[in-house]
């Protein structure tokens, strides 16, 4: 039986390690959905978050550790109802407030949760340790807030209507407590069934192994995503420092080319992006240019995409460079396409944000109507699912 034990625990730990590449990210969320968050509507936040639920991988395999070993229903209730109140509280405080995390490392420590809630379930503590286990039911209201950290963390990223916040935010909340009941009422019903068989003792020691090992392998994933947030293998950090540019121009951007020049840069812009709100500005470049640019805010940290889309393309692809939340960023790019290349910003914050861009290099900019009747031939057939500021 034992050498059965291991055999199995090996297999399963293959398994493992070969499916969990492909989700190593769990909380990204497609283009597709970022659309259907910007078309608005209550229904779609219900939708997004239940969806979003049930591709959670970390969720679910922390859920999954809860019951384990629950067989009383008034049990499986409290235990997950604490976690429930626990992410609810901080997805609604955390995202009305516009508080935000780095979701690579908060999603290193929701990783970590998977572990330590299977490490309990292994007994751990007092096997290992030889101390008492913290009360589970605080642990788990705890780590639930954590996760609730997670989830806004992600949901933040995503254009929210600031007339109808509070609804919004509800509505996802809503949709991810019915993916989280859809996905426990499966888990129960293979559980259960289970439970039964003389197996089960087995099952469950390899299964809350294979937890740990799901946790720490997400866990350095996500570190590995957090350490390399800036890609800087395709950046050059720029040691020039940004200064603010005082005029006016419509759309929120302004220009000033002849203080830029002073410093030697070619353009300096200044772009104001509303409170909850979001605005892409973009340049053009053909193939093979050079782009260099520093831009920084006023003080607020923006989530932003430097990204680019290929002339001509009508499928609405575009690749995406650089993408984090900053208040600052600089480096310089090569094109490989002909295209437009640029900014989309997300300001999450009650109050408007101004950046101020310096850019230098082999570009058009696309607000000047000098260069507008250039490359407009090639620019409009392009598709994008950002808001524009072109």
């Amino acid at each position: 039986m034992l050498l059965k034990s291991k055999i199995t625990f090996l297999l399963a730990s293959l398994f493992l390690l070969a499916v969990l590449p492909q989700f190593g990210y769990a909380h990204g969320m497609s283009e597709a959905e970022k659309q259907l968050i910007i078309e608005g509507g209550n229904l779609r936040y219900i939708w997004i978050g239940a969806t979003h639920m049930l591709s959670g991988y970390d969720h679910l395999l922390f859920v999954f550790g809860i019951i384990f070993f629950l067989t009383r229903f008034r049990d499986i209730v409290k235990y997950i109802t604490a976690f429930t109140l626990g992410h609810s509280v901080t997805l609604i405080f955390a995202t009305f407030n516009a508080i935000q995390i780095n979701y690579f490392l908060i999603d290193a420590i929701i990783a970590l949760s998977v572990c330590y809630i299977a490490f309990a379930n292994l007994g751990g503590f007092k096997k290992y340790l030889n101390i008492n286990p913290p009360n589970m039911l605080l642990m788990i209201t705890s780590l639930g807030l954590i996760h609730g950290l997670g989830l806004s963390t992600r949901l933040q990223q995503l254009p929210l209507n600031e007339d109808q916040l509070l609804m919004n935010i509800i509505s996802f909340n809503l949709g991810i407590e019915i993916g989280q009941i859809a996905a426990l009422a499966l888990m129960l019903v293979l559980i259960t069934a289970f439970r039964k068989s003389h197996l089960f003792p087995t099952f469950s020691l390899i299964a809350n192994y294979v937890l740990i090992l799901a946790g720490g392998y997400l866990f350095l994933m996500q570190m590995h995503g957090y350490a390399h947030t800036s890609h800087p293998e395709e950046f050059i950090v720029s040691t020039e420092l940004s200064q603010p540019v005082e005029s006016k121009q419509p759309l929120g951007i302004t220009g000033n080319s002849e203080t830029a020049a002073q410093a030697g840069w070619k353009d300096s812009i200044s772009i104001t992006i509303p409170a909850r709100g979001d605005k892409e500005y973009k340049l053009y470049l053909a193939k093979g240019a050079t782009l260099e640019y520093v831009w920084d805010t006023d003080g607020s940290a923006l989530f932003f995409d430097f990204h680019g889309e290929p002339a001509g393309d009508t499928s609405g692809f575009f690749e995406s460079f650089k993408k984090s939340t900053d208040n600052q960023s600089s480096g310089s790019l090569i094109t490989s396409f002909d295209g437009t290349h640029g900014w989309y910003w997300k300001n999450n914050t009650s109050s408007p944000v101004t950046i101020t861009l310096k850019a230098k290099g082999e570009y058009q900019r696309l607000d000047v109507h000098k260069d507008l009747d250039q490359v407009e031939s090639v620019q409009k057939p392009n598709s994008t699912t950002h808001d524009t500021i072109d």
